[in-house]
């Protein structure tokens, strides 16, 4: 068989499905998805990586399977770990449990796997097929790859348009500029985020809350990150009142941030004085930096109009979900983006079109970054 056989696609599929499922919930672990099929074919075992990383997928899987593990195949989102961690090695269990065919869709990163978790496999006269479904198993896993590669989480910027472009009228009114279900669905880009991210201004104009609030995923609100370069965040805001029920974390610019800083953490807020940039605020490759230590590897950024022009402007910008509605603001509105560095078409952040999605009256269109020449 070939990494084109029909049947090794169709079991590699379900296999990322159940690895969506852990999105938002298994950082700094990668989401993972297994699939075992049994001898006769049908499959013995499923499982994904559970909620802060442990069990692993093929754990899980091969706790479902039992002795119809043996001789079956395996298909699995990621090479399975070498290393001694929490748990032993997830290769040394698939060799223990005797299966016959691993199928896996691309290697880990990790410097204690990158190929020596097949090398066990392989070793121990297993046969194995790498790079079914590569470029799905990648995209899902990419705020993983970039935090071990980069030392950085995946950035997506979630913006919300009329359709000429603005986020807000003249007179600053922006509540609701998109309907219910496009909310619902920005509200599961939450749910699958392991940070969310936004300025000091948006918390000013909206005081806002931040959390998934859909039914049944109110308890996967990611961790709250505030850039705010003055310390302006008020200490009766949502954010602040919340702190320690769903975390907050502020980075600012401020050396010294005195009583009101002092106020702000006995309500649960951490904060984090980060150098400054050319413009005076936290540096962003810092902030990324400080992310990725602390094991997130997906961030979503919702804004503003300026934190979304930093992150273009410093090219960290990785995807875009762009939520866009039946509605034109004209020249007096405000505007998603404010100015980029760029000059020129040639020097312009470019990205592709990867997905639509019709949200009632809404469209959402995500873009990844164009990495083509």
């Amino acid at each position: 068989m070939t990494d084109t056989d029909p049947v090794d696609i169709r079991h590699m599929h379900h296999a990322l499905r159940l690895a969506v499922r852990g999105l938002g919930t298994v950082a700094p672990n990668p989401a993972v998805g297994c699939v075992i099929v049994a001898k006769d074919g049908h499959i013995a075992g499923r499982g994904w990586t559970q909620k802060g990383g442990r069990p692993h997928a093929e754990a899980v899987a091969l706790a479902q399977a039992g002795p119809e593990a043996r001789g079956g195949t395996v298909y699995v989102t990621l090479e399975p770990c070498a290393h001694h961690g929490q748990t032993p090695p997830c290769a040394d269990a698939l060799v223990e449990a005797r299966i016959a065919r691993v199928v896996a869709a691309v290697t880990d990163p990790d410097p204690r796997v990158n190929g020596n978790g097949l090398a066990i496999l392989r070793d121990a006269g297993t046969e194995v097929v790498l790079g079914v479904c590569k470029a799905e198993a990648a995209a899902l896993n990419a705020g993983f790859f970039l935090k071990v590669r980069e030392n950085r989480p995946l950035v997506t910027l979630k913006i919300a348009t009329s359709l000429d472009g603005k986020i807000a009228a003249a007179d600053g009114s922006s509540r609701w500029i998109t309907g219910k279900i496009a909310r619902r669905f920005g509200h599961l880009l939450r749910a699958e985020a392991d940070a969310i991210l936004v300025g000091s201004g948006t918390v000013l104009a909206d005081d806002p809350m931040l959390t998934c609030r859909l039914p049944g995923l109110e308890g996967r609100s990611p961790l709250r990150v505030v850039l705010d370069s003055r310390l302006q965040l008020d200490t009766a805001s949502k954010l602040a009142q919340s702190a320690k029920k769903v975390p907050v974390l502020l980075f600012t610019a401020v050396e010294d941030t005195g009583e009101r800083g002092a106020w702000l953490e006995a309500r649960g807020v951490e904060i984090v004085r980060l150098r400054r940039d050319a413009r005076g605020r936290p540096d962003l490759a810092l902030v990324l930096a400080e992310l990725a230590k602390r094991g997130i590897t997906r961030l979503l950024v919702e804004g503003g109009a300026g934190v979304h022009a930093s992150f273009l402007d410093r090219g960290v910008a990785d995807r875009i979900a762009l939520f866009r509605t039946g509605l034109v603001l004209g020249g007096g509105g405000r505007d998603g983006i404010d100015a980029l560095a760029a000059l020129s078409l040639d020097e312009a952040p470019r990205f592709r079109l990867a997905g639509r999605l019709v949200l009632g009256p809404d469209v959402l269109e995500q873009y990844v970054e164009n990495t083509e020449e």
